[in-house]
């Protein structure tokens, strides 16, 4: 017998940029989503209060992403433990396939309930076809997307997420009508497979989302934002699992009432932006705030990867408008520290100089793992999105009303911390910074 009627949704994500901007996909009038930090001790706790009200979701952040597999199934099974079976659940992965898919992809299977995956990403440009992940015309695995990473990139969603049993759904087949989509996903998954399917579009994910919906058991999906946005919209329109409501044929449902808008700024705050990711656009993205004023503290990764207890980094004072720290670029011949052991020393550094400010302070983080750590230390394990300023960049609010705004590292062209910042902060700053505004810490 079908589930009984549902609107509630489980997402759980690997990090916490990830996890704000699935809960951000969410968003609907209809739908408050809210991000749990949670840790592997207290996550059955944390589970114990998921929301039950109609529409409601709730965003678990695993950080899971940098552990090793087994553990990494472990939290996934920890957070599906009691789970309702009626309920749809969510497993947000990196849209460049980084991290444990495979581990995740096997917990999520277990006990025979359907599996589907939908990674694309269009609004970044991040598309499947025919089973392989593409940035833009190139195929994932002749990028250089995984220059960081110490494997190669999987060459499909095969590989990506076996040894599990893979069955690719085309794109014909996305763009079939309805029924024909929710067969293929049906037949494939009762076989114990998991259900791969190809999207370049928003509304070939929004098919995918409603076919899943429509399966007579709850769906457990594995995807990047896009697919959260999709299942926001079709949750928004009154689907869920058992429902019926979704016929052959019929188009990509509407979210109820369009995009939530984002809160009025307050504009009075110091802003504290901290940059934990590498990859090369940031340069530019800071370049454009301290020719906007902002003081920029570039910090040695040798420093900062000693800066754990007892000889943590002192707190650095804070700029009336707006403060960057991030990390210094490697020189030649230079030790490459741990880049785990940099994040924590960087998120130490600014907790205290969040800590020690005379007033509130609004935080802008880029990269998951630099954001988790920034909050940990600051004892903050909740965050309420309230949407987003561009793609992936997340604003939310803490129950201390603090502003926090999270943002994946690969995300953004060269004016996204300005955007950002902005967002905050309209208008030009009212402190004006003298000329050398970028300060490197010996």
């Amino acid at each position: 017998m079908p589930p009984a009627p549902s609107r509630r949704l489980l997402a759980i994500a690997d990090d916490l940029s990830g996890a704000a901007e699935t809960a951000a996909g969410l968003l609907s009038r209809t739908t408050r989503s809210r991000v749990l930090l949670v840790h592997p001790v207290t996550l059955r706790q944390e589970l114990a209060d998921v929301p039950r009200s109609p529409g409601e979701a709730t965003v678990l952040d695993l950080d899971s992403r940098y552990l090793p597999p087994a553990p990494a199934a472990d939290r996934v099974r920890a957070a599906l433990a009691g789970v309702d079976p009626g309920t749809p659940v969510l497993a947000k992965i990196d849209s460049l396939l980084r991290g444990n898919t495979a581990a995740t992809a096997a917990a999520l299977a277990e006990g025979g309930a359907p599996v589907l995956a939908a990674p694309a990403l269009p609004a970044a440009g991040r598309t499947v076809r025919s089973g392989v992940v593409h940035l833009g015309d190139t195929p994932l695995h002749l990028t250089d997307a995984w220059r960081v990473e110490t494997a190669a990139p999987p060459r499909s969603l095969a590989d990506a997420f076996a040894p599990l049993p893979v069955e690719l759904i085309d794109l014909g087949t996305v763009r079939a009508p309805r029924a024909r989509l929710a067969a293929a996903l049906a037949t494939a998954t009762a076989a114990g497979r998991l259900a791969a399917c190809d999207a370049e579009t928003d509304q070939d994910l929004d098919a995918i989302a409603g076919a899943a919906l429509a399966l007579p058991r709850a769906p457990r999906l594995i995807g990047a934002g896009g697919l959260a946005a999709a299942l926001g919209r079709q949750l928004a329109s009154g689907q869920g699992p058992g429902t019926g409501r979704v016929a052959a044929g019929e188009g990509p449902a509407v979210q109820a009432g369009g995009p939530p808008s984002l809160p009025p700024p307050r504009g009075d705050r110091p802003v504290l932006v901290v940059v934990g990711s590498a990859e090369p656009v940031t340069a530019a993205q800071i370049s454009q705030l301290t020719a906007d004023g902002a003081v920029h503290h570039a910090l040695p990764s040798a420093a900062l990867a000693a800066a754990v207890a007892p000889s943590p980094l002192g707190a650095l004072p804070l700029a009336e408008d707006v403060t960057v720290l991030s990390v210094a670029p490697t020189g030649t011949g230079e030790r490459r520290e741990d880049p785990r052991a940099v994040v924590r020393g960087l998120a130490a550094l600014a907790a205290a100089t969040v800590a020690a400010a005379p007033r509130p302070v609004d935080l802008v983080l880029t990269g998951g793992e630099t954001a988790r750590r920034v909050l940990e230390a600051l004892a903050i394990h909740e965050l309420e999105p309230r949407g987003q300023i561009h793609h992936g960049a997340v604003l939310s609010r803490t129950r201390d009303e603090r502003s926090v705004v999270t943002r994946p590292g690969s995300f953004g062209g060269p004016d996204s911390l300005r955007r950002i910042v902005r967002a905050l902060r309209p208008g030009p700053p009212t402190a004006p910074i003298a000329p050398t505004k970028r300060k490197v810490l010996p």
